[in-house]
């Protein structure tokens, strides 16, 4: 057997690896496993901030990677790992401990299907997250293929934070966060597309209103954190099979005006 490869594999282990933005996945995975020792003290609200401050680190680590030249094969897959936990692992189990474990004083079978929604939930991460590693250098880098797992956590994560926020118990929405959490799951494993964002340029200049826009931004999140947060989420969940309908229907009006146009005229 040619010892080319295992020669090369020791050669990377004793150049280490790249600190500083592994830093940043750490201390996301971190927030992630904070958040789930918060909910099982019943600190929900605690345990759904964790989760967006996971959110906002995960997104540092692949910026600080870009913009300091260090990334890393390592560094890939180091960040897969903890999105699973961060974004699948701990947002199942925290809507799991805060709403969905009471389906069980229902029925036996809407507590089975209680547990089973957070496990989809958990599922779909981990495909959600396989099918983004494979697609690496191939897919539109402007476009996620199906809900990206920090913004689907978000979804689920804002709706926790939104109800304790407002002192409105997990076992009052029980249905609620049942539907919520089981169509997270299923748009994470869709092939619907939703905007990245990556594309957008810090350094190119904008037009003056761009800043009051984000004055505003800071503003309302000042005042409702919460309610902005879920409601941006929630409406950018939704923007996938909106867009995707509207193409479907622009497809199909062209499909149509060009079989028109093909018909021989008598």
């Amino acid at each position: 057997m040619d010892d080319a490869n295992p020669k090369q594999t020791r050669k990377n282990m004793r150049r280490g690896i790249y600190l500083l933005p592994n830093m940043f996945t750490t201390a996301a995975l971190f927030a992630g496993f904070y958040a789930i020792i918060a909910a099982m003290n019943g600190r929900f609200e605690i345990a759904a901030i964790a989760i967006f401050l996971a959110g906002l680190l995960d997104g540092l680590d692949g910026r600080v990677a870009r913009l300091t030249n260090t990334q890393s094969a390592f560094g890939a897959e180091y960040d897969s790992l903890s999105d699973m936990v961060s974004f699948g692992i701990a947002p199942a189990l925290i809507v799991y401990l805060w709403s969905l474990v009471h389906l069980r004083e229902v029925s036996p079978f809407m507590g089975k299907l209680g547990w089973l929604a957070a496990f989809i939930y958990a599922t779909s991460t981990a495909l959600r997250l396989a099918r983004f590693n494979t697609q690496i250098g191939i897919a539109d880098k402007r476009y996620f293929q199906g809900l990206a797992s920090p913004a689907a956590a978000a979804v689920v994560m804002g709706a926790v934070w939104f109800c304790e926020s407002y002192g409105i118990a997990g076992e009052d929405v029980t249905y609620g966060a049942l539907m919520l959490t089981i169509a997270a799951g299923a748009l994470m494993v869709s092939r619907f597309s939703y905007y990245s964002f990556k594309d957008f340029d810090l350094r190119e200049r904008v037009p003056f209103v761009s800043l009051l826009a984000v004055v505003l931004i800071f503003v309302f999140l000042s005042i409702e954190t919460a309610t902005v947060l879920f409601c941006c989420f929630f409406l950018y969940m939704m923007s996938g099979p909106v867009i995707s309908l509207f193409r479907w229907n622009r497809k199909r009006s062209r499909r149509s005006e060009a079989d028109t146009e093909a018909k021989p005229k008598t």
